[in-house]
């Protein structure tokens, strides 16, 4: 008998040790004399499980979780005798309720199987949803993924049926597909997780896009930090290629497309469209002035898609099942899943998918644990650094685009930080500047002079006490960044800084003797 173990190769499972435990597993089963297939699979993105060890059994998949290499005996005479007793057996897999409660659309293959195994991703429907779209006028699939209400996962929620159509009527005789996955803000890992564990779903998805508007080429940008993203996406576009899913001819239809990997160097204001396409061009990653919009005039002075990883993956669901049934899911003018990052002081680490509409509140509780620190929940920030710091009063808040808004924050990329009752929150205001000033691309003067100023004066409240001078000068330089910026890296920061500031003004309190106006 033999028997098909499961073990992540997903950076943050190697992280934990999980390489440790594919060897040692190796050396056991050959000592045993088990017959075995190891897998080496994408992550579920239940990071607190991790290394999670999973086996292929009559009833289903069953895992076992946080396995160390001194497990592995034990977990080998398990699976000779077929019998999975063991302290740290999860059941099977599809029951786990962090997994079984979510409602996965973008990740539902991920940790399914080998993430460059173009037959198995195949296998899982893979694939469909461009057979699909060859069967579709350009304009029809523009149609559909704007029936599902699809908007963008990278931070703007820009309806991507319009950007789509942009580029679509705009003529060109080259026109591109330009993927953002300059994934560099803290406390998300969607689009490595995505592209680590199931590589095809955004090949498929930009090859989608491609012939959607017309585009023939297309490029990943990839951060430099992702070296195992850029393995796994280059071993799966060899194999698109190998089987006619890329190239010339693509399923022997009139389309082309072509796609390669570019990586960037490291600099975070490249996550910005803009200032991405610079980089791809060769030229120093600075912001642009828009208008002209890149759907118009994009790389290389031609109309191009700009999409990130999570956007473009979705677009395979889209044309596979249809936009309706995209779109039944969610609320208001936010259709469909969200895939949400839980990171920071909280007890279950990881990315769960829902449909928009669940609270905030809910996803740090029910998912996230609650602090790992076991104390109250003080703040959360959601949408990368960038984003507002919501109090503990605020959870409640839907996660929907326009609700988030209201509530003063955004939504992001959907990464989300928790903090505990012992955070000082004037430091993270400081630390928001700070992130500014060492990022910004310095093309704008608010960004570049008004971030340095914003720390300085942080750094004062930080070390000896606001005055009412500091707090005035603070705003200001705030309402001068948010106004006057060139792009969102400075029209943001001050939206972390000043939600700190309102939503916990205790920690900025002005002391008795620094209330006279400072000189």
């Amino acid at each position: 008998m033999s028997v098909r173990v499961y073990i992540s190769g997903d950076t943050t499972a190697v992280a934990v040790g999980a390489e440790r435990v594919a060897q040692r597993f190796e050396v056991e089963a050959t000592r045993a004399a088990l017959s075995y297939e190891l897998v080496r699979s994408g992550s579920r993105g239940a990071f607190g499980l991790e290394p999670l060890l999973e086996v292929d059994s009559a009833r289903g998949r069953v895992g076992f979780a946080a396995v160390t290499p001194d497990d592995v005996p034990e977990l080998i005479r398990c699976m000779k005798e077929s019998v999975f007793e063991h302290p740290k057996c999860l059941g099977l897999v599809a029951e786990i309720p962090w997994l079984s409660n979510q409602t996965r659309v973008t990740f539902k293959r991920c940790g399914e199987g080998a993430p460059a195994d173009l037959e198995n991703y195949q296998r899982l429907g893979g694939y469909v949803g461009l057979n699909n779209a060859l069967a579709l006028s350009r304009q029809a699939i523009v149609d559909e993924v704007k029936a599902s209400g699809l908007r963008g996962r990278g931070g703007a929620a820009f309806p991507t049926g319009i950007k789509w159509q942009t580029v679509l009527d705009t003529a060109s005789d080259q026109k591109y597909i330009v993927c953002n996955a300059d994934e560099g803000d803290s406390g998300t890992f969607a689009d490595r997780l995505l592209m680590e564990g199931d590589p095809f779903q955004l090949i498929e998805g930009m090859t989608i896009t491609g012939v959607a508007v017309g585009a023939t080429q297309g490029y990943i940008y990839l951060r430099s930090e992702y070296p195992r993203a850029q393995q796994m996406l280059e071993r799966a576009i060899d194999a698109a290629y190998d089987a006619g899913l890329l190239g010339q001819n693509i399923l022997e239809s009139r389309s082309s497309f072509d796609l390669e990997v570019r990586m960037g160097a490291g600099s975070y204001i490249c996550g910005e469209e803009t200032a991405l396409l610079n980089s791809l061009e060769g030229k120093r990653g600075v912001v642009r002035a828009k208008p002209p919009l890149p759907a118009i005039e994009g790389l290389f002075g031609q109309p191009t898609v700009v999409n990130n990883v999570l956007t473009l993956a979705s677009v395979t669901a889209i044309l596979a099942d249809g936009g309706a049934d995209y779109a039944h899911y969610g609320v208001n003018r936010s259709k469909g899943t969200i895939p949400l990052q839980l990171a920071g002081n909280v007890k279950n680490g990881g990315l769960i998918e829902v449909p928009f509409g669940a609270s905030l509140r809910t996803v740090i509780d029910e998912w996230g644990g609650g602090t790992r620190s076991g104390r109250p929940v003080r703040a959360a920030q959601i949408g990368g650094p960038l984003g507002a710091y919501l109090s503990n009063t605020q959870l409640d808040v839907t996660i929907d685009y326009e609700a988030m808004a209201a509530a003063g924050g955004m939504l992001g990329h959907g990464g989300i930080v928790v903090f505990d009752d012992t955070v000082d929150m004037a430091k993270q205001a400081h630390f928001a500047m700070d992130f500014c000033a060492k990022e910004s691309c310095g093309k704008c003067t608010p960004c570049r002079i008004g971030a340095v100023r914003g720390r300085e004066v942080l750094e004062r409240v930080c070390e000896s006490g606001a005055t009412e001078d500091d707090l005035i000068l603070l705003m200001d330089l705030c309402d001068t960044m948010e106004q006057a910026s060139l792009c969102a890296m400075g029209g943001l920061t001050p939206l972390p800084v000043k939600s700190a500031v309102n939503n916990f003004p205790e920690d900025f309190d002005v002391a008795p003797e620094n209330s006279e106006v400072a000189v």
